[in-house]
Order: C-alpha cells, then structure tokens, then sequence
C-alpha cells in the first residue's frame, strides 16, 4: 500500500474535525438521568424516583398508595372555571376508585422531560402514555392516549407529597 502524500493526510484531518467537533462539544451539555431528558443529579434522581412510585401505583390501580402520596393540601381545579369538577384531598379518593372502577388494566408510562424548582414546589412537567383496558359490547378494549402533564410536589421529609397533577 503506498504511503499517503502529506495533502491527502490533511484532506483526512479534515474530515475528521467535524466528528471530533461533535464529539467535544457533544459532552459538555452534561449528562441525563436514562430514558429522560433531565439532567442526572442527586437531588433531580430522588424527584424521578418519587414519581416512579407515583407512575407504578396508578399502573397497579392502588388506591391507597396514591391517597399515601398526596399531600392534604391537593387540590386540582380541572384546568377550567368550572367549580363542579375540581377535587381536593377529601375528594381524591372517591375520584380515583371511580377512574379505576372499569379498568380491567392500566399502563401508565412517562417520559420525564423537565425538573423545575422556586421556594416551594418542584414541578415535573413529563409527557404520559396511557392505555386502558375497558370493557366493551365487543369484549374487554384497550383505549390508549398521550398527553403532556405536570405534578407539582412538596417536599415531604426526606420525599415529596404531590399537591396536584395527579
């Protein structure tokens, strides 16, 4: 093999620099806890992990694990001026044993797209996955949807209560 003159080793170089361009800066945005797009710190890691929960007690329709997570001040006005509809935290646990009453079964994922935080809440604004099996004239269906929501939480100890989103 004959050994490469010094314009085609520079033609190399060349076309190497823009990898190696992607490659640098590719890292310096720093790193995402896996399969969200938050960024991997302690304190963003105990958030995801507390939603978890969250995410695996609506996927198991348990009631009293959800009714565990909230905080007593949960209160949700349904995104509309409509009184009739909102739900607090006496409320909730009425709301969620009539949502899970016909789900003969539930998957419920989510993919956690930003941790924000002021002096008293966090906020997880993710977007959802949800597939419901619901009986039909035609046998048992699985009704599907993907949305975008957020659970304003509280901090709880050493977790977190959610105050609203659920």
């Amino acid at each position: 093999m004959p050994a490469l003159t010094h314009q085609a080793r520079l033609r190399r170089l060349y076309a190497l620099l823009p990898v190696a361009a992607v490659a640098v800066l590719g890292g310096c945005g720093g790193s995402y806890i896996p399969n969200t797009d938050v960024e991997d710190n302690d304190d963003n890691r105990k958030v995801v992990e507390f939603c978890e929960v969250y995410r695996r007690a609506v996927e198991r329709k348990d009631v009293e694990g959800l009714i565990s997570l909230a905080s007593k001040q949960y209160y949700e006005d349904g995104g509309n001026v409509d009184a009739s509809d909102d739900i607090d935290y006496a409320g909730l646990r009425e709301y969620l044993e009539s949502k899970f009453d016909e789900a003969k079964g539930i998957r419920y994922e989510i993919r956690y797209r930003r941790v924000t935080r002021d002096e008293d809440f966090v906020y997880v604004d993710y977007t959802y996955s949800g597939s419901v099996r619901l009986p039909s004239p035609d046998g048992e269906q699985w009704k599907s949807t993907v949305e975008e929501n957020r659970l304003e939480l509280v901090l709880a100890g050493d977790s977190f209560h959610i105050v609203r989103g659920m």
